[in-house]
C-alpha cells in the first residue's frame, strides 16, 4: 500500500488516537507532536503527562492536543491504560503508542497503521531488528532483549524479535482489550503474552528508531536486571491466569 492510499484510507474510514505518554520531555515533545501532525494529519493526537515537573504539559496544551494530567508518575502502564481508556471511550478504531522523547520517528508511523487498516493484524510491533537492523543497544540491554525473544518466542509460538519495542499499533478490539487488561511496570513484553493468550494476531515490521531527542532514560545496567527478571516473573505467571477478550 503506497502512502497515497494510506493517507486515503485514513481520511475516508479510520479514526486513529496517537498516544504519546510523557514524563519530562520538555526539551522533545514540541517537535515530535509536529512531526506527527505532517506525517498523519489526520490522526488525533493524546498526551498523557505522567507526573511530568517541567513544561512538557504545558508545551502540549500549546500546541493544542489533548492532554491527560496524571497528578503523579505512575510509570508507563498506567499512562498507556490511560490512553486506551480514553480511546474506547471515543471510540476510536486504530490507537497508536508512539514515545514523546524522540526514539519513535513519526515518518515510520505508516508502516504501523497499514497493516491494521488492511486487516491483517490486531497489533503491529515496530521492531528494530527486522530489515537492516541499524539498533545497537548495549550489553545489558542486548542480553535482555534476546533473552526477552527466546522466552516470548517460546511461550508464543510465534518469533517476535522486539518484544521490549514501545512503537505499536492496535485495533479497536485490542483497544477494549487493553483498556481492561494492561501490566504495571515495564509492560511490553507481558502484553504479547497476554494478547497472544488472548487469541490476537501479532504481527512485527520493521522501522527505524532514532536515538533520544532529548531527556534522560529511566533504565540503567542495575535496573535493566531488575527490569529483567520482574518481567520474566510476571509472564510466566501470566501464563497460568486466565484471559478473556
Amino acid at each position: 500500500t503506497s502512502f497515497k492510499a494510506l493517507k486515503d484510507l485514513m481520511e475516508n474510514n479510520s479514526k486513529i488516537l496517537i498516544i504519546m505518554p510523557a514524563y519530562n520531555e520538555s526539551a522533545s515533545i514540541g517537535s515530535v507532536i509536529s512531526e506527527v501532525r505532517k506525517e498523519v494529519p489526520h490522526a488525533d493526537i493524546l498526551v498523557i503527562n505522567d507526573g511530568s515537573r517541567d513544561a512538557t504539559s504545558q508545551i502540549a496544551k500549546d500546541l493544542r492536543v489533548n492532554v491527560v494530567d496524571l497528578l503523579y508518575n505512575m510509570g508507563i502502564g498506567a499512562a498507556m491504560q490511560t490512553g486506551y481508556r480514553y480511546a474506547e471511550l471515543n471510540n476510536y478504531e486504530i490507537a497508536v503508542q508512539l514515545d514523546a522523547d524522540g526514539q519513535h520517528p513519526p515518518d515510520q508511523l505508516k508502516y504501523l497503521i497499514t497493516p491494521i487498516i488492511e486487516q491483517r493484524a490486531d497489533i503491529v510491533i515496530g521492531s528494530r531488528f527486522l530489515g537492516k537492523g541499524e539498533y545497537n543497544p548495549s550489553m545489558a540491554r542486548n542480553i535482555g532483549i534476546k533473552v526477552f525473544s527466546v522466552v516470548v518466542s517460546f511461550l508464543t509460538g510465534q518469533s517476535v524479535t522486539d518484544t521490549t519495542s514501545g512503537f505499536r499499533a492496535v485495533n479497536k478490539d485490542v483497544i477494549k482489550f487493553f483498556a481492561k487488561n494492561y501490566p504495571d511496570d515495564y509492560p511490553e513484553v507481558e502484553a504479547i503474552v497476554m494478547l497472544r493468550k488472548a487469541g490476537f494476531n501479532i504481527m512485527e515490521v520493521p522501522v527505524r528508531m532514532e536515538a533520544r531527542a532529548g531527556g534522560v532514560s529511566s533504565i540503567t545496567p542495575l535496573r535493566s536486571l531488575y527490569y529483567m527478571v520482574k518481567v520474566l516473573l510476571a509472564v510466566f505467571v501470566d501464563i497460568l491466569k486466565k484471559v478473556e477478550r
